[in-house]
């Protein structure tokens, strides 16, 4: 049965529009705490946030929920999706909630669950939270309603966390990063952490304002952000996105350097060292073909699964995987966390650059990608069963052949349509996903 509120990742829309309203965010802190609540105990729920202006709105809509049916909170105000994750193992919550739409612009917002063990909600557990949301449930007695509290070090505790991923003895003296926060969740701790083991620092997009978030700035546009490297003569360039769960980096040359080849160059980092588990990486269908290619020349298996970074974790866990991500930039280590975390992610490739006397655009080519393009087309989902957009699909599987492949599939976030398409022959991807997204445009 479909989910009436739980998307692919989270509860996601425009805040104040029809879904995200402060009602629903309350009606959602009273089923997910009337679901926690077991025997005597407290219960406690961890609430972080993002620097969007509706998060002070939803923050207290969700403890007003919480409270209403004894349940307490903790609020530990902007900070990134990783480290909720952390932290509401950390304090030994419940439940861990944060309040973002990612790379989203500044008028959505979303609401993210996470277990007591740092990982987001099963599918089961999303549907049992919506049924009491429609069901309703009893509120506290007046003796029994939940407190709420804020508390001031939780940046500090994400901050040691993060640094304990990088080797011990190694620092970044004289590195010159540039460092783009988006305006978003990590943009006191992101710098803080770099600062800290040396780095020679520039940072940019840290000054939210409730409104710039994700700008046409982060990793969904890295382009500010490489012009600032080629101004600045860094050796490197990290992009983050709002919430800090991406990241996309930038060479000295000012090239843009996907999740596919930051995970190619971690994942043959780990296999030198033995550090490699279950033998593989766990990408998606999005990841491009030449990343598999050289995988499999180190003997490194590589595991696809459908698009977003819960289907990525689960076939990791089943497989006993440490490394994983997204071609977007959710780059998953579980060796250090529980989820993706842009900034984690960012020092094991410093670390690599420390060690190495290369220039960042050496280092991190490691594979030679095959032409891809993907091209996003306004629409309903319902289009992809359309007789003459499935024709137009066959015909471009027919058209790529053995060397490439397309893949056709409806956004999990936005009302979007996405078209992609591989092979080794560009021109024939550029007009095997202009066909497609034609056939779309026209069914519309």
């Amino acid at each position: 049965m479909a989910k009436r509120y739980f998307g692919t990742d989270g509860i996601r829309g425009i805040a104040n529009g029809p879904l995200m309203t402060p009602e629903l965010a309350m009606r959602v802190g009273q089923a997910a705490g009337r679901m926690l609540l077991s025997g005597k105990r407290r219960h406690r729920v961890l609430i972080g946030k993002d620097t969007r202006l509706s998060g002070y709105m939803l923050e207290q809509a969700l403890t007003a929920g919480f409270t209403s049916v004894g349940v307490d909170v903790v609020q530990v105000g902007p900070m990134p999706t990783p480290a909720v994750a952390l932290l509401t193992r950390e304090l030994r919550a419940d439940l861990g909630v944060m309040l973002s739409a990612s790379h989203n612009p500044y008028h959505d917002n979303g609401i993210k669950l996470f277990g007591a063990d740092g990982y987001k909600l099963s599918d089961q557990q999303e549907a049992e939270i919506e049924a009491l949301i429609d069901a309703g449930v009893p509120l506290a007695p007046s003796a029994a309603i939940g407190r709420a509290k804020r508390i001031d070090d939780a940046s500090g505790r994400y901050i040691h966390a993060v640094k304990s991923s990088f080797p011990d003895g190694l620092r970044l003296d004289g590195l010159k990063v540039v460092l783009d926060c988006a305006n978003g969740a990590a943009w006191r701790v992101a710098p803080d952490v770099l600062w800290e083991l040396g780095a020679d620092l520039t940072s940019i997009r840290v000054s939210p304002d409730g409104f710039n978030i994700n700008d046409r700035i982060g990793s969904t546009h890295p382009e500010t952000l490489a012009a600032k490297v080629l101004e600045t003569g860094a050796d490197i360039g990290l992009a983050l996105d709002g919430d800090a769960d991406r990241l996309i980096l930038i060479d000295e040359r000012g090239r843009v350097v996907d999740g596919d080849q930051i995970m190619a160059l971690v994942a043959a980092t780990m296999h030198r060292a033995e550090k490699l588990k279950g033998g593989a990486l766990v990408a998606t269908v999005m990841s491009n073909m030449g990343l598999e290619k050289y995988l499999q020349d180190l003997g490194i298996d590589m595991l696809r699964t459908p698009v977003g970074d819960r289907n990525v974790l689960e076939a990791m866990r089943l497989r006993g995987c440490n490394i994983g991500g997204e071609q977007s930039g959710h780059i998953l280590l579980t060796d250090y966390t529980t989820t993706g975390d842009g900034l984690l992610a960012g020092l094991q490739v410093l670390a690599v650059l420390v060690a190495d006397p290369r220039p960042a655009s050496q280092v991190l080519d490691c594979f030679r990608p095959w032409p891809q393009l993907l091209r996003n087309v306004r629409a309903a989902p319902d289009l992809l069963e359309h007789p003459s957009v499935r024709q137009a699909m066959l015909d471009a599987e027919a058209l790529l052949g053995a060397r490439g492949r397309l893949l056709v599939r409806k956004s999990g976030t936005e009302p979007l349509i996405r078209v992609m398409a591989e092979g080794l022959d560009r021109e024939v991807v550029e007009a095997s996903v202009a066909a497609v997204c034609s056939a779309v445009e026209a069914a519309a």
